[in-house]
């Protein structure tokens, strides 16, 4: 594994380091006296962190999506950690292993596509559970499916991050879904599979994640619309009125017009989708903050720094609770931690 990684980075704050990131953003911008600087960020598999760059002669030297050597000093900018670079230059693809730039899941792939066939087999509908069928059995969604985050930068940002999120709200939707006869279950759970299907096209995923150009113009909601419209079309005989109540749950997932989609939930389905889907979402991200707060030397039993997703800081219960005397606790690092001198 490189060093150092961006979770690691505040342990170096007002320091310099040396070291390899993946650029996920890039542009150019002006400063006050119209002289242009770098915007980046960088990023991971630990996860991102902004540079600045006041010479922008090295703009062309790289692209979004290539890996640099930075060296730069780590600093703090409206409470947040980032860089300033003072010399960049694009990695050769012999100086780092791609394994470090892209986050993957923990969990064994081919058991979690079991486990969603699983879910799938118990659909009593047949038409929903024919649909649902018909996008496992497609060789490309099912391949991509395996592989897609879930976000570019949020929750479940990493390999096979989507098929977690998914497979985590089948589980809380079965459990959800009886405590309320007038659910359906099977429709809730079709949504659950199929809400963020459109994002297999909204991302792509290689040394970083990145939106498409239809992504970034349509978004997950209207192209996971049309893919449901399009696999109905090949199956033939699927009842109207279950298309638009499943269609109704991809368009309202979201919950709020602000947020992204162009209706509010009207039927119990959708409601019920739209919360667990926000609580898982927003549960694995407090989980992420907490292995973050523990990587940069935090014991946990304080509350974490501005979460900008979620709009607010958090503490880890659990931490806390165990910690009873919050111990101070200090680390020395040399000037250039990594021991990597920065070579042209």
């Amino acid at each position: 594994m490189k060093e150092p990684m961006v979770a690691d980075l505040g342990r170096y704050e007002n320091q310099s380091i040396t070291g390899f990131f993946c650029v996920a953003q890039k542009s150019v911008r002006s400063k006050k006296d119209g002289a242009p600087y770098l915007a980046l960020t960088l990023a991971d598999s630990s996860g991102q962190i902004e540079c600045r760059m006041w010479d922008a002669g090295e703009a062309d030297e790289f692209a979004q999506g290539d890996v640099v050597k930075i060296r730069g000093q780590v600093s703090r900018y409206k409470e947040q950690l980032q860089i300033t670079a003072d010399r960049l230059r694009k990695a050769s693809a012999g100086e780092y292993s791609v394994a470090d730039f892209v986050p993957a899941t923990e969990r064994d792939v081919d058991a979690m596509w079991e486990e969603l066939e699983e879910w799938v087999s118990t659909m009593k509908d047949a038409d929903f559970a024919r649909l649902s069928r018909a996008f496992l059995d497609d060789a490309d969604i099912g391949a991509a499916l395996r592989e897609a985050p879930a976000a570019k930068a949020l929750h479940h940002a990493w390999i096979g991050g989507l098929l977690e999120h998914i497979l985590s709200l089948m589980g809380v939707a079965d459990a959800v879904v009886r405590r309320y006869p007038g659910a359906n279950r099977d429709l809730l759970l079709t949504g659950v599979l199929l809400h963020d299907i459109g994002k297999l096209k909204e991302l792509r995923w290689g040394t970083s994640f990145e939106y498409t150009l239809p992504g970034q113009l349509l978004g997950h909601i209207t192209m996971g619309v049309r893919m449901v419209e399009e696999k109905i079309a090949v199956l033939g005989d699927f009842p109207e009125e279950k298309r638009v109540l499943l269609e109704h749950m991809i368009l309202s997932h979201h919950g709020r017009y602000e947020f992204g989609s162009p209706k509010l939930p009207m039927i119990p389905e959708a409601i019920l989708l739209h919360y667990l889907d926000d609580m898982d979402a927003k549960m694995q991200t407090m989980q992420v903050e907490f292995a973050r707060a523990t990587a940069n030397g935090r014991d946990g039993a304080d509350v974490t720094e501005w979460v900008r997703s979620m709009e607010r800081p958090v503490l880890n219960t659990a931490a806390y609770l165990k910690s009873g005397v919050v111990e101070e606790k200090t680390e020395e690092h040399g000037e250039n931690p990594n021991g990597l001198p920065f070579e042209d």
